[in-house]
């Protein structure tokens, strides 16, 4: 079992509040992910579940025990961090039997445990050598197989891939993905890169300063974002925010008018009186397309043209100075200062009030 339930979670460090009542329920055996920007209070939250931190206020169950009083060592939980934590004077056999020498558990168990988690991560070959004798992916998956052998209830894992090459971070995130797969143990994932969220997780926990944005499956995150913040967090690029306004409310949906140049009914309804309000008209890089002769469509200006061979990324700017981001399939020959005309199907379009929140 591995089910974790966080009540209301708060945490201060003197008179700087880090977390602000978190409330959320980690279901037994999934992969579930921490993410947000720098400072907003995620690895503080790992630290929480952890013990090596105790709440301010809140509560925290893991399979049903109370255990703000207990300590890290006994709440059946092993943590991976970004700096690996291994003993660099001792074999990868040594690191990996350590703690599980501290618990006195007998000789046989031990490599048992061991030449199983050994066969798993394939590091058999590297049992009698020492960590500063590995290549960093390789010190990753000991860092990782010390987790393993204790059998824990949940694995937490804060940042662990950090550290490594962008191609060995791809490799590492299959792997990991695979082993989730194998083990069927719950897993908290801690990282600021969304890349890694949406690759690895079952949901995904959006944090910004000390609260939690929404919580959702990878997909849930993308297509329907809660909010301006995770509509510009979540997906690579970052999603385009636009001027614009509602112009009419119908049966067919939400008219609205992008910098003032094109008009669209996205199909989906707004509040009756929001019609001639200011919103942020919303559209990922990946939905927008060059327009056609007879087609509508924003005015640009290119700034910068990134040929990729299989897409061509357009940096331009609208006539209204809003900056302007699309990916295109295929290979386009645009150059810098070129006038343009951009264009999206409205069911691509999020809407976004005053206040950040979706329509």
């Amino acid at each position: 079992m591995g089910r974790i339930t966080l009540e209301k979670v708060t945490k201060s460090f003197g008179a700087v509040k880090v977390l602000h009542g978190i409330d959320l329920d980690i279901r037994d055996g999934e992969f579930i992910v921490f993410v947000g920007p720098s400072g907003c209070g995620k690895s503080t939250l790992l630290r929480q579940i952890a013990g090596l931190d105790k709440p301010t206020s809140g509560d925290i169950h893991i399979d049903g025990k109370h255990v703000n009083d207990v300590p890290a060592a006994d709440r059946g939980l092993a943590m991976v961090f970004q700096s690996y934590a291994l003993y660099p004077h001792m074999s990868v056999r040594q690191n990996l039997a350590f703690g599980l020498e501290n618990a006195r558990m007998p000789k046989a168990e031990i490599e048992s445990r061991i030449a199983e988690a050994a066969r798993m991560l394939e590091i058999g070959e590297y049992l009698d050598r020492r960590p500063g004798q590995l290549s960093g992916g390789q010190r990753q998956r000991v860092a990782i197989g010390r987790a393993i052998v204790r059998n824990p209830t949940a694995f937490l894992l804060d940042e662990p891939l950090s550290n490594l090459d962008a191609e060995l971070r791809i490799s590492m995130r299959a792997e990991l993905s695979a082993l989730h797969k194998r083990l069927e143990t719950t897993m908290i994932y801690v990282t600021h890169d969304q890349i890694e969220a949406m690759t690895l997780a079952n949901r995904i926990v959006v944090l910004r300063k000390g609260q939690i944005e929404q919580v959702g499956t990878p997909l849930e995150l993308y297509n329907t974002p809660a909010n301006r913040f995770v509509a510009g967090f979540i997906g690579a690029p970052s999603m385009n925010f636009l001027s614009g306004s509602i112009a009419a409310i119908g049966r067919e949906g939400t008219t609205v008018t992008v910098l003032g140049e094109e008009t669209l009914t996205v199909p989906r309804p707004a509040d009756d009186g929001m019609v001639q309000q200011a919103i942020a008209v919303g559209v990922r890089p990946q939905h927008i397309r060059l327009a056609g002769p007879d087609q509508p469509g924003i005015s640009a200006k290119v700034d910068l043209v990134e040929g990729l061979g299989s897409e061509t990324v357009i940096h331009a700017r609208a006539s209204t100075g809003e900056p302007l981001l699309a990916v295109l399939a295929g290979q386009h020959a645009l150059s810098s200062g070129e006038d343009i005309r951009l264009t999206f199907d409205a069911k691509d379009l999020h809407l976004f009030d005053e206040a950040g929140l979706r329509l």
